[in-house]
């Protein structure tokens, strides 16, 4: 056990995978604080069992990740005040053996970096297509990178020195205190080493979708927010989710009216894509063309996100988390 890192995890109704997740921190138990987002299934006395301090999130505020992460590490210096790093768990994940030592030795070395993580993976890649899907996600560059996922080691002090997480944020809070942080002058670092595995579970097309409209919407906000130069944070992403989930389908459906033949030839755009992604790809080429097939699709679903985002600000409103499980 090492006494200058703490552990906080973040669930809501992760059932066995929370216990999981637990259960792969038994050498760390002691310092590990579960935050819980009204659970039904008894996730809040399982954690209290396996030995770690909970905290149940007052639900009567909106709910983000960022919000309870952010009480998390609260809680976890108020227990434990010479904490020195803290590792950040989804519930979802399991943390594998010498993570934590290896990312802890690398930021007690390279004082300059703020937040380190590592390979992640898919507990079970091959049971669904939208499995295959998240675990290539979770593919990074090793060395410097601009962002982290959620799941990462944090240096105590980089995290107060920026205030930690945007507690409003309904997604997309990691990459946007690494902004924050890179703009204080700390970097961010993705190491080969293995660090967990994710169990995402999704079996069904609405949960991709509302997964991947979610992403829309942080794109939007994240936009909104450095968006500017030099960062132009997430600036790209929204514009391609407005090229080809909205402009070029209007430019096709005003062809249609007065020009037919030029509307299907400029439809034929989506399959050379297709083709174009599916080649340019290293994956074998099934993979490939399945992954380019839902990241063509996936800016219908991310534009709605911007169209929803961009409601909620028009009306004032308080963003409220997209759910998809």
């Amino acid at each position: 056990m090492m006494s200058n890192i703490g552990i906080v995890i973040i669930g809501r109704n992760e059932g066995e995978r929370l216990i999981r997740c637990i259960q792969s921190l038994h050498q760390h138990i002691a310092q590990t604080v579960y935050v819980d987002s009204a659970s039904t299934d008894g996730s809040l006395e399982a954690a209290k069992k396996l030995g770690a301090h909970t905290l149940a999130l007052d639900m009567l505020k909106p709910f983000t990740a960022a919000r309870a992460r952010n009480a998390g590490f609260a809680e976890l210096l108020k227990l434990f005040p010479e904490t020195e790093f803290v590792q950040f768990v989804d519930g979802d994940c399991e943390v594998l053996n010498g993570w934590l030592e290896v990312a802890t030795t690398f930021l007690q070395d390279n004082p300059q970096i703020a937040v380190v993580s590592g390979v992640l993976n898919e507990r079970f890649p091959a049971k669904t297509i939208y499995n295959t899907l998240c675990d290539l996600e979770w593919k990074m560059p090793i060395g410097e990178v601009k962002a982290s996922g959620g799941n990462a080691l944090v240096r105590v002090s980089a995290f107060k020195e920026v205030g930690g997480f945007l507690p409003n944020l309904i997604a997309g809070e990691e990459p946007e205190m690494c902004v924050r942080l890179r703009q204080k002058g700390w970097k961010i670092w993705h190491l080969a080493d293995h660090m967990m595995l994710h169990d995402a579970e999704i079996t069904q097309f609405k949960q991709w979708w509302r997964r991947t409209m979610r992403a829309g919407y942080a794109y939007a906000e994240g936009a909104s927010l450095h968006g500017a130069a030099p960062e132009y944070h997430w600036v790209a992403e929204s514009k391609r989710a407005w090229l080809w989930g909205f402009f070029i389908p209007l430019i096709i459906l005003m062809l249609a009216l007065f020009k037919p033949v030029w509307a299907i030839l400029l439809l034929l755009v989506y399959p050379l894509q297709w083709l174009r992604l599916s080649l340019k790809s290293q994956l074998p080429f099934k993979i490939a063309s399945l992954q380019a097939f839902f990241l063509i699709i996936g800016k219908f679903a991310e534009l709605a996100g911007q169209c929803k985002f961009l409601w909620h600000r028009f009306h004032h409103k308080q963003s409220q988390i997209i759910e998809y499980k």
